[in-house]
């Protein structure tokens, strides 16, 4: 390992900066005279591939800047002043995003997680009891059910449980919005029974990570069904999610949706995971989840972390009461073999 890239960094999917295609196109184009707000060639085009990828030829397709930005401009823009969102309590909105979605004047409402996951069961019986509760009209009201693929804890929803969670949002006319900010590794894992059509089916809208995936910045908003809400566009800028030189979403869209850049990519982080947990395992270091994708949650003591100290970064999730430590190692798409050898060799 070459010493002068030391520290090695586990602790998130975009240390790095964007995948060299995407580089390449930008400088190709960067002379090029466009129009700005997403009105370029390049993000029409994006809007192309990313509508035939889904399986959605009517579908609305919208890029914004970031994660945080998405996930409020989104639950805004569907939400009533007097409703809330319905989300895990381990769910990203929840927890890692200060606030963001409350800031716009939405509480969110958070039920028991199950490895990260929203339990359609448990929706089901909050909704029942909710309305059951004659002073409902008194209280945030319910307005629609966010869940992320992968969850915060690395697992990912099965078709089924997919399908359960809609017909139940479905039956209370909530829509179903899904956080894909990792959708990539989600669908790349051997563990996912869905493809990308089948999930744009069953949510009412959904986005495509590109932060997290290969991209230098940006969010592709799905609406599957050419259901975006009126004035989704004047809502984005509303929300500081709009960029001027909208050409810098579209152009990386662009490269990521096609030869299936995007998947490709995104089974690397996954090939990458698995041979870490195998580095764990080999090493008797348990796992606190059994994740199917990039994000792997090793239970480390104080010993087992001193040889990694100032040579490889990752990020401590938890602090368990036998004072263990769950940790957080998190492969990307540009993850190298020689960087998991490195690992190796100190554990």
């Amino acid at each position: 390992m070459n010493k002068e890239m030391l520290p090695v960094s586990f602790t998130c999917d975009y240390c790095e900066g964007a995948h060299p295609r995407i580089l390449e196109r930008l400088a190709e184009t960067n002379f090029a005279q466009e129009p700005g707000y997403g009105f370029d060639s390049f993000s029409k085009s994006a809007r192309a591939r990313i509508r035939e990828a889904t399986g959605c030829p009517e579908a609305d397709v919208f890029f914004l800047t970031g994660g945080t930005q998405t996930n409020a401009t989104v639950i805004d823009s569907l939400l009533h002043g007097f409703e809330g969102v319905i989300a895990a309590n381990t769910g990203h909105i929840a927890v890692h995003e200060s606030g963001a979605v409350e800031f716009g004047g939405h509480k969110v409402i958070t039920l028991p997680g199950k490895e990260g996951k929203l339990n359609a069961d448990d929706l089901n019986t909050y909704l029942e009891a909710f309305y059951a509760d004659e002073a409902w009209e008194h209280m945030v009201i319910p307005g629609m059910v966010y869940i992320s693929f992968p969850t915060e804890y690395g697992t990912i929803y099965s078709r089924s449980e997919l399908e359960s969670l809609k017909a139940i949002c479905s039956r209370y006319k909530l829509p179903l919005f899904i956080d894909g900010a990792r959708l990539g590794y989600g669908l790349a894992s051997p563990a996912c029974d869905i493809t990308l059509p089948q999930l744009a089916r069953l949510c009412d809208v959904f986005y495509i990570g590109g932060t997290k995936v290969g991209a230098l910045c940006g969010e592709a908003v799905v609406f599957p069904g050419g259901n975006a809400p009126a004035h989704f566009f004047t809502t984005v800028k509303q929300h500081g999610a709009l960029m001027a030189k909208g050409r810098l979403c579209g152009v990386q869209f662009d490269t990521l949706f096609t030869d299936d850049l995007y998947m490709q990519i995104s089974r690397n982080a996954i090939k990458m995971a698995m041979d870490l947990k195998a580095i764990f395992a080999a090493r008797g270091i348990p796992l606190y989840i059994d994740s199917p994708t990039n994000q792997q949650f090793p239970i480390m003591t104080q010993k087992d972390l001193a040889p990694l100290e100032g040579k490889v970064l990752y990020e401590i999730w938890e602090h368990l009461p036998d004072r263990r430590l769950v940790t957080r190692f998190a492969t990307s798409w540009a993850t190298t073999a020689e960087q998991l050898e490195y690992l190796a060799s100190l554990l």
